[in-house]
C-alpha cells in the first residue's frame, strides 16, 4: 500500500512540473518568440497609448462613430466575463434587448431592416466585428454627423474590410475599432 502511494505521489509530481509548468511555459515561449504581437492580445496603439485589442469589442456610441454589437458580457465588453447571454428566442428579455437595440439603430436614420449583428450579441459577448452590411447601414448617419460624403465613409469601409480566412473561413468582417480610428484620423485630416 505504502508503495502504490509513493509511485501515485511521483506520478502526480511529475505530471504537475511537465503539464502544470513545462508544457504552459514551452508554449507561452514559442508564442512570444514567433507572434509577439499576437501574444500579447494584438494590442492597438494610437500616440503612445493602448487603445484597445483587435480582439475584444468596445462600445461606442453617439452618431458619429461606428457601433459595435451588443455585448452579453457583464459590465459591457468585460473580457473576464466572456459568455453569451443564453437567453432563447422565446426569452422576453432577449426580445425587449434586441426592440430597444432595433429602435435605437432607426433612430431618425432609416427604417430599413438593421443588420441582425448590430441587435445581437455574439457568443463570446466581445465580437469586435461586424458585417460589411452593418458598416454600410450606418455609412448615412456618420457621413452626415460627421459632414463626410456618403462616398468618403464607404470608401473607409471598404478599406477595412477583411476577407475571409484563406479565402475560406469565416466571413467578411470589419473591425470596428479599426475603422473607428480611421474614421477620426479622416477628419483630422480635413479639418
Amino acid at each position: 500500500m505504502q508503495k502504490l502511494l509513493l509511485i501515485s505521489l511521483r506520478y502526480t509530481l511529475v505530471t504537475t512540473l511537465l503539464l502544470g509548468l513545462g508544457y504552459p511555459l514551452l508554449v507561452t515561449g514559442i508564442a512570444q518568440s514567433l507572434w509577439k504581437q499576437k501574444a500579447n492580445g494584438d494590442l492597438i496603439v494610437q500616440n503612445g497609448t493602448i487603445v484597445g485589442s483587435h480582439w475584444i469589442g468596445q462600445p461606442f456610441t453617439g452618431p458619429q462613430y461606428f457601433h459595435s454589437r451588443p455585448s452579453a458580457a457583464g459590465n459591457g465588453y468585460d473580457p473576464t466575463a466572456s459568455g453569451g447571454s443564453n437567453w432563447s428566442p422565446s426569452n422576453q428579455k432577449l426580445v425587449d434587448r434586441t426592440t430597444a437595440s432595433v429602435q435605437a439603430e432607426q433612430a431618425g436614420t432609416s427604417t430599413a431592416p438593421v443588420p441582425i449583428d448590430l441587435v445581437t450579441a455574439s457568443a463570446s459577448g466581445l465580437d469586435p466585428d461586424i458585417t460589411p452590411a452593418a458598416a454600410q447601414y450606418q455609412a448615412p448617419r456618420i457621413a452626415k454627423a460627421r459632414g463626410l460624403t456618403l462616398k468618403q465613409v464607404e470608401m473607409l469601409i471598404q478599406q477595412n474590410t477583411q476577407d475571409r480566412q484563406f479565402g475560406l473561413l469565416g466571413e467578411r468582417s470589419v473591425n470596428v475599432l479599426a475603422l473607428n480610428m480611421a474614421l477620426d484620423n479622416k477628419a483630422a485630416s480635413i479639418r
